[in-house]
């Protein structure tokens, strides 16, 4: 999820980056290792693939733990590529 926890507490959508197993990379795919925020398998956030859920859906709370600032640095700079914004590298 890559929400602002406040937006989350007031909404009952959660704007998330899904992941899938397999994908090549590129300038808006972000690699994710076994273990990053308790994934049991390395992943690939899908940045240009942004959605929303419902809240009711994580009832149960985090699908795992928060992720480090230079990968969640990563993830939102991978966004930011896909909705248009040119950024060095």
């Amino acid at each position: 999820m890559i929400s602002e926890n406040v937006r989350n507490r007031l909404r009952d959508d959660l704007i998330i980056v899904p992941l899938f197993s397999i994908g090549r990379l590129g300038p808006t795919r972000v690699p994710l290792r076994t273990g990053s925020g308790g994934l049991r398998n390395d992943s690939v956030a899908f940045c240009e693939e942004i959605t929303t859920i419902d809240r009711d859906f994580l009832v149960r709370g985090p699908l795992g733990s928060p992720v480090s600032f230079g990968l969640l640095d990563a993830i939102v700079r991978a966004v930011r590529r896909a909705l248009g914004d040119v950024l060095p590298e």
